[in-house]
């Protein structure tokens, strides 16, 4: 079933569900997507410009009570979603802000003097049977042309990658670390990056189809290459293919040629959303109108909605927030 870490499990497969929780599991599991639209989650920050301000040991208080604070607001998270029934999560990558930063670990200290509270918030998506992703800023570019930018790039998408491993994320793609395909015609040096990636990342990695760069057709064969599971955005696809709507029967099948890329299928995740404007507007609508009929088996759906918890209630998918 798992390997064990000091007294905790580390599992190898994703946690069994209480029977009455297997019991309620009908039809696919909506994801939230870090924030709430309300204030029920949210998280702190610094910009760079006020850090570098701060003296050696002014930083480090700062970062200490920003990231105990994040950490904190990282556990409630794990609650807020098993108490409406929400059983994919998606992590902010901006947690722990200055974390990556190049030649200052003040962030890297603070990190390890919270490990077990960060160990605590992993632990508790865990216990509710809540699955946890991640999908790191655009900026990364692991193909980049420009070797500057792929060392900055490696720099982040590790550190993402400690970050999953100090909350106990298991390093499958169950806990999926997900990127777009980088700088736009470099395919092949990307699927020659990806196998000697560190394996907190590696074993995590999952690569999505985007709008400009990368079609589906694209990413594909990098994929297969690498034994990387391919995440379909049927939106994306629309737009970059410029197709009338996702209801195009291409979008079903570059579902289930994603799907062949998951192992096992059943960890197939896909991204949902809609144009504010139309299928072809990139910018997304507050809540879903359609739902590609392509969708009707995937087992994991990430809402990517303005209205964040208000559209998975709309989806039936999210019992809505109480209020006093």
């Amino acid at each position: 079933m798992g390997t064990r870490l000091g007294h905790r499990q580390v599992l190898l497969r994703p946690l069994p569900l209480g029977r009455e929780t297997q019991d309620r599991m009908t039809g696919p599991a909506y994801g939230l997507v870090c924030l709430t639209a309300g204030p029920e989650i949210r998280f702190r920050t610094i910009t760079l410009t006020r850090y570098r301000a701060l003296n050696p040991d002014q930083r480090y208080g700062t970062l200490l009570d920003l990231y105990a604070d994040n950490v904190a607001r990282v556990r409630r998270a794990a609650d807020y979603c098993a108490a409406r029934g929400i059983r994919l999560y998606r992590l902010s990558s901006s947690l722990f802000p200055m974390l990556d930063l190049d030649g200052d670990d003040t962030g890297a200290q603070v990190l390890a003097h919270l490990a077990p509270q960060l160990r605590d918030a992993g632990h508790a998506f865990q216990d509710h049977g809540v699955r946890v992703l991640m999908h790191p800023e655009q900026f990364i570019v692991l193909n980049s042309d420009r070797p500057e930018v792929r060392e900055s790039s490696l720099r982040a998408i590790t550190t993402h990658a400690q970050v999953m491993d100090a909350l106990s994320l298991e390093r499958s793609t169950w806990n999926l670390l997900l990127l777009h395909g980088g700088k736009g015609g470099r395919a092949r040096e990307l699927q020659a990056i990806i196998p000697d990636l560190p394996d907190a990342v590696r074993l995590r990695l999952g690569l999505e189809n985007d709008e400009r760069a990368y079609s589906p057709r694209d990413l594909l064969p990098v994929c297969e290459a690498t034994g990387t599971p391919l995440i379909l955005d049927a939106h994306h696809h629309v737009v970059h293919d410029r197709l009338p709507d996702q209801e195009d029967p291409s979008v079903r099948e570059w579902v289930l040629a994603a799907r062949r890329t998951w192992t096992p299928p059943e960890w197939q995740v896909v991204h949902l959303s809609n144009g504010l404007d139309g299928p072809q507007d990139r910018r997304h609508s507050w809540l879903i109108d359609q739902v590609p009929s392509a969708y009707h088996d995937v087992p994991w759906i990430e809402v990517e909605a303005k209205g964040k918890e208000e559209a998975l209630v709309a989806l039936g998918a999210c019992a809505p927030t109480l209020t006093a």
